[in-house]
């Protein structure tokens, strides 16, 4: 199969295009690396097509259309809850015009079908009594990265209704692993990883007992690859342990992985950050027949090996 995957040179999109090879894929990356980077593909970049070039741009829009993919990965993206909240322009042109951008020349050039990558933070912060949340939960983002993955994901359902191109939805949990970088795609895995590993402090926004569904990123891949080819297509999965780990069990777990006794500083709360978050991930299972496979301390020690 004929793969395009945009943001294929940063963190998630690494773990996926070693999958997609295993699985024999002829495979195109697309990637600004912005916030990615090439040697995040070391010893598979040779094996792939590799575009240096912005989503939003004329020229991306125009290779993609003279190439005839299959399938398109669309991982790129403005990934930072608080670079959205001070840059609602920046975080819309990248997400959402970007992704027009994509999808236009999708449409155009017979491509069968979109993966989106969609988050957690289209749910915002939802009653207890909702929990594990589920598909057709009420949207309500907290911040302007949670309101553009919504957005993108209406466009994807018009154009599906208008041009009848086919899409999966996935929105991830909170992703973790090898590879995540500080400078798009930090999550606070890789950002406590690396200081532990330099031997400095870590620190808590917030009283620690805020949650969290960690999810490591060899799963979202494996998850991306059954979108590509299940039959239940047009649709939205959660992709998630759903399991609930609070920042302080993390640092536990962490500690333990790690052989350090680790004893984090705290500080305010963030603005736009959700306070419990946990996923159902019955919807994947049944219509992706995916699961969700490594634990969080054996993904914990993969990626505390890596740093």
């Amino acid at each position: 199969m004929k793969i395009l995957v945009t943001g294929g040179a940063g963190f998630i999109g690494s773990h996926l295009v070693r999958q997609l090879l295993k699985e024999k894929n002829e495979i195109t990356v697309l990637d600004d690396v912005s916030s990615g980077s090439w040697q995040h593909l070391q010893g598979c970049k040779e094996k792939c097509d590799c575009w240096e070039m912005d989503v939003r741009s004329k020229n991306a829009r125009e290779k993609i259309e003279t190439a005839y993919f299959d399938v398109i990965v669309h991982l790129a993206a403005q990934t930072m809850v608080d670079v959205s909240i001070k840059d609602p322009e920046l975080d819309a042109s990248k997400n959402i015009m970007g992704t027009v951008n994509i999808l236009e020349a999708a449409r155009n050039s017979g491509v069968k079908r979109v993966i989106f990558s969609s988050t957690a933070a289209v749910y915002g912060d939802v009653t207890e009594d909702k929990l594990p949340i589920r598909e057709n939960e009420k949207l309500t983002p907290m911040s302007f990265y949670g309101l553009t993955k919504i957005t993108v994901e209406k466009y994807l359902q018009l154009y599906h209704e208008l041009y009848g191109l086919d899409y999966v939805v996935c929105r991830f949990a909170n992703v973790y692993g090898e590879r995540q970088g500080d400078r798009g795609e930090g999550g606070i895995i890789s950002i406590f990883a690396k200081r532990i590993a330099s031997g400095q402090n870590i620190t808590i926004y917030g009283d620690g007992t805020q949650t969290r569904d960690f999810v490591y990123a060899g799963d979202i891949a494996r998850g991306i690859c059954k979108a590509i080819t299940t039959t239940n297509v047009n649709n939205i999965y959660n992709l998630s342990t759903q399991t609930e780990t609070s920042l302080l069990d993390l640092v536990r777990v962490m500690s333990e992985v790690s052989g350090k006794k680790l004893i984090p500083k705290f500080g305010p709360g963030r603005e736009g950050d959700i306070y419990r978050s946990i996923l159902s991930n019955e919807k994947a299972m049944r219509g992706l027949g995916w699961k969700p496979e490594v634990s969080l301390q054996d993904g914990l020690k993969r990626t505390m090996e890596f740093f």
